[in-house]
């Protein structure tokens, strides 16, 4: 993107084209035409181009290719010419002419100056193809013949919409690698008995592989999410052109390009219902930027949480140790930060905000369009991205090297005194109660005091009081494994 900005103003040669405002000169080696000129004066503010969304790019080029083959399929439009635009999008959909996307993500205009980028590009391929000049448009033309049965604000959603689904397949993978990494942790610390706590307060026992174990969780519901995405992204509105009333578009052409687009990408596309409520609904990137929230969400409570557990190493939790990564500290030797989760902290305060962002703009469609498509597609990508990036270096540089400490878990759970509340249904909860007040008061554990003030036999009490039986009075291990409820394997 700013490689063809650089190019093209070192340039001399340029060639003249115009459009309802006038003429303007384009560089003459560039594939893009005098709508992305303007755009490129028009819009200098974020730096970011749409170029610099790969998946954006090549989406919009794939929704081109159905369209361009639905015409061919109609008659609408030559069949060479066709087949021409097609070779074009495909060398787009392949990585080609990356550079020819420099119009800034934060464009006014609904995203039509990244169709006319798109179908100005297409379009001077596909003369290139033919043999023909950069700007012979009296042949093959970005609005008569690339845009043609199209409007921006039919094809721009689908592509955003297609590329939110190109790109979740990587977010869940990096999910997935994630999860199996926690499991893997839970694994090795299923017999590995920690203290519980509630409200940052001692609680009751549990193992370390059930607190690896829910995080693991966690994630597999976020994978969920994301599957269950899929179809509300691939519900498209191809066909419905300008409001959605069909102006301009051959009637046979909303079907025909959404069976198209189906072929070429086995995504289950269908269409849009109600045409017109389709050109205003959020609903779909709505849900896709929660979907992003709730996963941040879960991220930074894994993120918190291994940061209070290894607090420390003298004065806090010290239940585990993260790898050592870097100097803490410019003045303070040896001092050494958990700063992977610090890192992961700060890219889910991004997608907070990139969900307020995603539903301002979703709220602010007035009348027959939402005009800013462009932020919301530009934020939910650059959230995925940011995702993926995170928990691929939480899980290659915290997850995998975590130790735990099993002396300290295991003290800490024999010593709490919420352990007293195994006692309940034996002694009932004042008897109980005054026994964790003594542990309390003189240091012992809840087994010893209940030693003494009970005539339960010991063999009773060791029963009772088992951390291991009362961490799985559920059954539940790493991997929903199903131990008996006495602890034995």
């Amino acid at each position: 993107m700013h490689t063809a900005r650089t190019a093209a103003a070192s340039s001399p040669a340029t060639r003249l084209e115009h459009d309802c405002i006038g003429s303007l000169e384009v560089p003459a080696d560039a594939y893009w035409g005098i709508h992305t000129q303007r755009a490129i004066g028009n819009f200098p503010v974020s730096g970011v181009t749409d170029g610099d969304h790969p998946t954006l790019i090549r989406s919009y080029a794939t929704v081109k290719r159905a369209c361009a083959a639905a015409n061919a399929e109609l008659g609408l439009v030559d069949a060479h010419k066709a087949e021409l635009i097609e070779r074009a999008c495909r060398d787009i959909e392949g990585g080609g002419l990356a550079d020819q996307f420099p119009v800034d993500v934060l464009q006014g205009g609904a995203g039509t100056s990244a169709n006319m980028n798109m179908n100005e590009v297409i379009a001077n391929r596909a003369l290139e193809l033919a043999g023909r000049a950069r700007g012979d448009y009296t042949y093959i033309h970005p609005n008569d013949t690339v845009n043609h049965s199209q409007s921006t604000n039919d094809t721009y959603p689908a592509a955003c919409k297609l590329a939110i689904v190109r790109s979740l397949e990587p977010l869940r993978q990096s999910t997935d690698r994630l999860r199996r990494a926690l499991h893997g942790l839970a694994d090795r610390h299923e017999n590995d008995i920690k203290l519980g706590r509630t409200q940052l307060q001692d609680a009751v026992p549990m193992t370390f592989g059930q607190e690896f174990h829910a995080f693991a969780s966690f994630l597999k519901i976020d994978m969920a999410a994301m599957d269950a995405l899929i179809p509300d992204l691939c519900v498209l509105n191809l066909g419905a052109t300008a409001i959605g009333t069909g102006i301009c578009a051959d009637l046979r052409f909303r079907k025909a390009a959404a069976a198209q687009l189906k072929a070429i990408t086995g995504l289950p596309v269908t269409i849009a219902p109600d045409p017109l409520a389709a050109m205003t609904d959020m609903s779909a990137y709505i849900a896709a930027s929660a979907t992003m929230k709730n996963l941040a969400i879960h991220l930074k409570k894994l993120a918190d949480d291994l940061r209070l557990l290894n607090s420390g190493p003298r004065a806090g939790f010290g239940d585990l140790r993260l790898p050592a990564r870097q100097a803490g500290s410019s003045i303070m030797p040896a001092k050494v930060n958990p700063v992977i989760p610090e890192c992961v902290d700060q890219c889910c305060f991004t997608i907070f905000g990139m969900d307020v962002t995603v539903n301002w703009a979703a709220a602010e469609g007035q009348l027959q369009l939402n005009a800013f498509d462009p932020i919301i597609v530009h934020q939910i990508l650059t959230g995925m991205w940011l995702m993926t990036n995170a928990m691929d270096m939480l899980r290659v540089n915290c997850i995998e090297a975590i130790s735990v400490d099993k002396e300290t878990g295991r003290e800490h759970a024999l010593r709490s005194p919420a352990i007293s509340a195994a006692l309940n249904d034996a002694i009932g909860y004042e008897a109980a109660s005054a026994i964790a007040a003594e542990a309390v008061a003189t240091g012992r554990t809840v087994r010893e005091v209940a030693g003494e003030r009970t005539d339960l036999p010991a063999a009773e009490l060791d029963r009772l009081l088992d951390p291991v039986r009362l961490s799985r009075r559920l059954g539940q291990t790493c991997r929903e494994r199903q131990h008996p409820v006495d602890g034995t394997d």
